[in-house]
């Protein structure tokens, strides 16, 4: 028989592991290790919403399955946050679906929309279920540049032109994980030109469409006319209202789409415990001063990280949205890769960090620093990393760092 199945075969080993076990072992030593790594938001959810699901689990008619698709009243709160945002109007019924956070919602499309040998386009460096929701259907993906410019384009023109089969549908994600790039209405709308031109459905991941720090403020694929024709775009509550564990998000868009997805769905699961869906239906609907509240928290974060490494000799650009930042691997430690980097960062400075190797090849050059930290802790970090600059010499980490301790 054979050692792994088949499924298993086409997955990697899981980048992001080797710190962490590194990170675990550390910790159970009784270090202190300040935890930059994964994207979890620290902040509690708004009090409103959490008063809202206590009140909705009292109530035990809640109690018993929910649906696939979402509660009607949670599908008509998420089309009217789009027309307040975005100015698009979304039919409830048919363009509108509730998921298990983004990242389920684009695993199961992937399933439902690919055969076995289908050619995906994604970005490389990405989220990783960007490319893996697709592998695990069966698909092969072409990796594309992943900065919103001329460049992705160029690239997406080759692709059509030498992918054989040709490809069937596309990922974008702006602001981007890791990246934190922003893409903006004129990217978008060569985007679903080139889709509609070339008959390619387009994914949109805008996870992070309320994390922005500036005056551009990230638009809505699906603002662009004619979009909803080729595209679906997904959205999450996890970062917005500070609710990562709830597991609320959305897809919305093309209705071929929508209506492959709860099509999936009713054979894998009922929806979200009906009371999570409530309070997300009072996120959505109620006062929205807790979005810039935690809006404000990351940008105060990002200013206090950027300008913190920056005085340490580490250059680091300043990201304009999301909870990430991109940094570039400083000169002397980039012979070690991000992964030997972020170990060597982890036992020395007792920081973690995500290395960029996990997000794709291209990514190897970087590692990615979540502000999921108070400013206090991100300071502690910042102390540890410029004596880690300032006194080590890019040496590999010692090598039993992958071992048990002693």
């Amino acid at each position: 028989m054979p050692e792994e199945f088949h499924r298993i075969r086409r997955l990697p080993p899981y980048v992001f592991a080797e710190v962490n076990q590194a990170k675990a072992r550390a910790r159970a030593r009784g270090e202190d290790i300040i935890d930059l790594g994964m994207g979890n938001p620290d902040s509690p959810t708004p009090a409103h919403i959490v008063a809202k699901l206590v009140e909705a689990v009292q109530d035990p008619r809640t109690h018993r399955y929910s649906t696939s698709k979402g509660i009607p009243g949670l599908r008509r709160a998420l089309a009217g946050y789009y027309e307040r945002r975005f100015g698009v109007r979304l039919d409830p019924e048919t363009e509108v679906i509730a998921t298990l956070g983004s990242k389920e919602g684009l695993a199961n499309l992937a399933s439902a929309i690919t055969s076995p040998g289908d050619t995906i386009l994604v970005p490389n460096p990405s989220y990783p279920i960007h490319q893996f929701g697709f592998i695990i259907a069966g698909a092969g993906v072409r990796s594309i540049p992943a900065a919103p410019d001329e460049e992705m384009l160029r690239a997406l023109d080759r692709a059509v032109r030498h992918s054989v089969p040709k490809p069937t549908a596309l990922i974008v994600n702006f602001p981007s994980n890791p990246t934190a790039w922003l893409a903006d209405l004129d990217f978008y709308r060569e985007i679903v030109a080139f889709a509609l031109r070339h008959e390619i459905f387009v994914l949109s991941d805008l996870a992070y469409a309320e994390i922005y720090f500036g005056d551009k403020v990230p638009p809505s694929l699906l603002e662009v006319p004619r979009a909803k024709e080729i595209a679906v775009e997904f959205t999450s509550l996890s970062k917005t209202y500070s609710m990562p564990g709830w597991r609320m998000g959305f897809a919305a868009g093309n209705p071929r789409l929508i209506a492959a997805l709860p099509r999936m769905k009713s054979y894998l699961d009922y929806g979200a415990f009906t009371p999570i869906q409530v309070a997300a239906t009072a996120a959505l609907n109620g006062d929205q001063s807790c979005v810039a509240d935690v809006r404000a928290l990351y940008r105060e974060r990002r200013d206090v990280l950027i300008r913190g490494l920056s005085a340490a000799g580490w250059e680091v650009p300043s990201p304009e949205g999301s909870m990430f930042a991109w940094a570039p691997l400083p000169a002397r430690f980039a012979h070690l890769g991000s992964l030997g980097f972020s170990k060597l960062l982890l036992e020395r400075a007792r920081v973690a960090v995500a290395p960029g190797i996990g997000f794709g090849e291209h990514g190897d050059g970087h590692v990615r620093i979540a502000l999921v930290e108070n400013t206090q802790r991100l300071r502690q970090a910042l102390r540890n990393i410029r004596t880690f600059l300032q006194t080590d010499n890019g040496a590999p980490a010692d090598a039993d760092l992958t071992a048990a301790p002693a």
